[in-house]
């Protein structure tokens, strides 16, 4: 079975409803970027009688029922690889229904299906189709009452132009409706409609301004203080015709001039023209921008009354926080926080601002684990990994990213868009990540065929352990190695990984997490076949890149940390290889020397080794590239590169520029599970059992954690106590916690001095004191 029936096969699985609607198009639609159109149909109802709307759209929808609007979700009905599934929703409208003579309108904008979508020269228009349309159907006892059909009519909205880069431009002298037009009821496939299937997109709590003030042109600037993904929020009163212009940026350049280069081609703006009259309030409806400033001009007699920022996400709730004694700290935590709710936007997008947007795979499986902690990401990253899928080429390479315009079309594109080691890694990395919190062994047996498309076309690239990537963008195999990798003073740059070694270690990565995966569903051929490959794979590196010394090929902190951290070093050269990877660290004077996937490894791999004095000095640097030297930037989320704005405020290079990566922030694992010392653990999945060995970092003071698991919360936190440490755990009912014998020393539990077995120190749920000696 092919990687396109597979997922099929698990689509069709999924709720949906057998369809006796049509997918209607309104004929007076212009097409891709033209003014927005509605469908809508007049009809009777009884009161008091149930009512349940099930609807979907190509393109984006918002549908109102007697004027009222149905639901608060956003950016309905989502984005998914629309030629494998769409999402429909269901909402009861009962209440918003009367006795007699009804009316329902479904508005319709481009949005991901025709929208413009990549970059610069090669956005694609009209992606999945060149046709918006709705579908629709009112059931009420188990009977379809309404349905979308040959019968409605159409008509033209006040949305004069819509896209996910433009924005939206509104103008409210347009807004008096006439059902002008028919519709054309389209061939559409209704075993494409799916029942959503993560949580909606929903606001978060608006933003006020915290300072405005006038530039040069008397154009107002605001700063809402909070980097996000969403849109400005305006009530305005002034004549008819005048005009609101709202402009987004993310930083500011010298003299706080408004700066939004890093935007490329996205206009990422909205236009609002007045009616005249009464105040009149007005957000986008069909598109949303990456901002933290807000440039208002105003053209004609027209008076900004507010101006709101309202961020915007899929996963609007925090599942877990870190606090600590350092408060840079803390506000890097919140950072990731605010970037991982601006780009779960539907799907884990790089960046919410320019004209991109696109859910990267590298991205999103290095932050997998961290994004699991600090929100409720089990539906959210499951419905992605089923684009992952469907994008998979036939020859098991997977996308850059996903879902992928690229496929369908590859026209203006040089080779394939898909394959790269670290990226592609994802369909392993992301299922393991929600099995160890969630314990959903069916998402690990629903993604295993994609696994195994992926290693064995690892293993084909150069038909064996070693991968070789080709080094043309778009080649077979080509790779990203550790992208944007600092190399410090270019007179005399830092030692980097090369391609092949950072491919090689994927390789192994991904083939042991699919040994590991066989082995619990019960495929023991599979369990035997790819654990041989990986000693393989294994023995295979430690000969081409480990020195007979134990020093690494190319002796840079991703080497060495993806190597420890996954057990690529002969035992025999571990303690050679380890103080290696002291002097590569300490030689960079504390500074990280790591890129997309060495970042999230070093700090694990340091601790785990027993240098957290390193770890804490690499950590709480402030100096560029660090991750307090962003915060003490100002940035209010994570940057996509190290460097973006230099010591003296400069901005580095805006094409390749966002201030919204939540990559880096994948550093917060590591504050969960390392520093304040709570591990999920493969044996009792979902938090069944943690692991409790927390790393102390003395120069942060004190840390504590929380996180909402499925069993209830968990709360951890340690305290340093004169010559000992005090740690504080409370585990709910149904998760027990195990102390590792070996690391901590002299341990005291609830007052009582506690002999840990070799096994480990169980403990059961309640709350727990634990005292253990100060590592020296």
């Amino acid at each position: 079975m092919g990687i396109h029936e597979t997922t099929i096969a698990a689509a069709t699985a999924r709720p949906g409803r057998d369809w006796s609607a049509r997918m209607i198009a309104p004929l007076c639609d212009a097409g891709e970027g033209s003014r927005a159109s509605y469908v809508a149909r007049e009809f009777d109802w009884r009161a008091g009688a149930e009512a349940v709307l099930h609807v979907s759209a190509q393109g984006l929808y918002r549908a109102f029922v007697n004027g009222a609007r149905v639901g608060a979700d956003l950016l309905t009905p989502g984005w998914t690889c629309y030629d494998d599934r769409i999402a429909y929703q269901s909402y009861d409208i009962a209440a918003l229904l009367r006795d007699g003579a009804n009316r329902i309108e479904i508005w319709l904008a481009d949005g991901w299906y025709r929208s413009p979508i990549m970059w610069r020269d090669k956005a694609i228009p009209n992606c999945w189709g060149d046709r918006i349309a709705a579908i629709a159907e009112i059931e009420s006892a188990g009977e379809i009452v309404l349905r979308s059909d040959a019968d409605w009519r159409a008509g033209l909205l006040p949305i004069t132009a819509s896209g996910i880069y433009h924005g939206e431009d509104y103008d409210a002298r347009l807004e008096a409706r006439e059902d002008s037009h028919g519709v054309e009821a389209l061939g559409f496939d209704t075993g494409l409609l799916v029942a959503h299937e993560t949580a909606p997109v929903h606001e978060l709590f608006p933003l006020d301004p915290v300072e405005s003030w006038h530039d040069a042109e008397g154009r107002a600037i605001h700063d809402f203080g909070q980097n996000c993904g969403g849109y400005v929020a305006i009530e305005v009163s002034g004549e008819a015709g005048a005009e609101v212009l709202v402009e987004h940026s993310e930083v500011l350049g010298p003299d706080r001039a408004f700066d939004n280069r890093n935007y490329r081609c996205a206009r990422g703006a909205f236009r609002y023209t007045l009616r005249g009259g009464e105040a009149e309030s007005y957000r986008p409806h069909f598109t949303f921008m990456g901002y933290r400033y807000a440039r208002v001009t105003v053209t004609g007699r027209a008076e900004i009354k507010s101006i709101r920022s309202i961020p915007i996400s899929s996963v609007p709730e925090a599942a877990g926080g870190v606090g600590t004694g350092v408060p840079a700290v803390d506000r890097l935590v919140l950072n990731t926080v605010w970037s991982q709710r601006a780009n779960f936007i539907e799907i884990p997008t790089d960046c919410p601002q320019r004209d991109e947007r696109l859910g990267w795979t590298g991205d999103a499986q290095v932050f997998a684990g961290t994004a699991c902690w600090l929100a409720d990401c089990e539906s959210f990253l499951r419905k992605y990994l089923r684009d992952v899928m469907h994008d998979q080429r036939e020859n098991g390479a997977v996308p850059h990213f996903s879902p992928d315009p690229t496929r369908l079309h590859p026209e203006g594109f040089h080779g394939d868009w898909a394959g790269s080691t670290g990226w592609g890694d994802a369909i392993t990395v992301i299922p393991w990540q929600l099995y160890l919190h969630y314990g959903r062994e069916d998402v690990l047996r629903e993604c295993f065929p994609a696994m195994l498309k992926w290693v064995d076309y690892l293993w084909s690239l150069s038909d064996g352990p070693i991968i070789r990537p080709s080094s043309v963008w778009g080649g077979h195999g080509f790779s990203f190695g550790d992208w944007l990798q600092p190399v410090g003073d270019n007179r005399k740059p830092r030692p980097t990984i090369a391609d092949d070694c950072a491919a090689t270690l994927y390789h192994a990565i991904s083939t042991d997490l699919v040994a590991k995966i066989a082995g619990l569903l019960g495929e023991t051929e599979a369990q035997a076949r790819y654990t041989a490959r990986a000693e393989e794979i294994r023995l295979a590196f430690a000969r081409e890149y480990v020195s007979a010394t134990g020093r690494l090929a190319h002796n840079d902190q991703t080497s060495y940390a993806l190597a420890f951290l996954h057990d690529m070093i002969p035992a025999e050269h571990r303690e050679a290889a380890k103080g290696y990877f002291r002097r590569v660290v300490e030689e960079a004077d504390h500074l990280i020397g790591t890129g997309f996937i060495g970042t999230p490894a070093l700090l694990p791999a340091l601790t785990r080794l027993g240098m957290a004095d390193l770890a804490e000095k690499v950590f709480l640097n402030r100096e560029v590239p660090g991750w307090l030297y962003q915060v003490e930037q100002g940035a209010t989320t994570i940057w996509e590169r190290w460097d973006a704005i230099g010591p003296d405020g400069t901005i580095y290079e805006p094409s390749m520029n966002s201030y919204n990566h939540y990559a880096y922030g994948a550093v917060c694992q590591w504050l969960f599970e390392d520093v304040a010392g709570v591990q999920p653990t493969e044996e009792a999945p979902g938090f069944d059992r943690v692991r409790l060995e927390p790393t102390v970092l003395p120069a942060l003071g004190h840390v504590e954690m929380w996180h909402d698991c499925r069993h209830g919360r968990i709360e951890a936190g340690w305290r340093i106590e004169g010559d000992r440490v005090a740690y504080t755990v409370d585990l709910p009912d149904g998760c027990e916690g195990v102390i590792p014998a070996g690391r901590l020393a002299d341990v005291t539990l609830d007052g009582r001095a506690a002999e840990i077995p070799e096994a480990g120190l169980r403990l059961p749920a309640g709350r727990h004191e634990i005292g253990f000696a100060l590592p020296g």
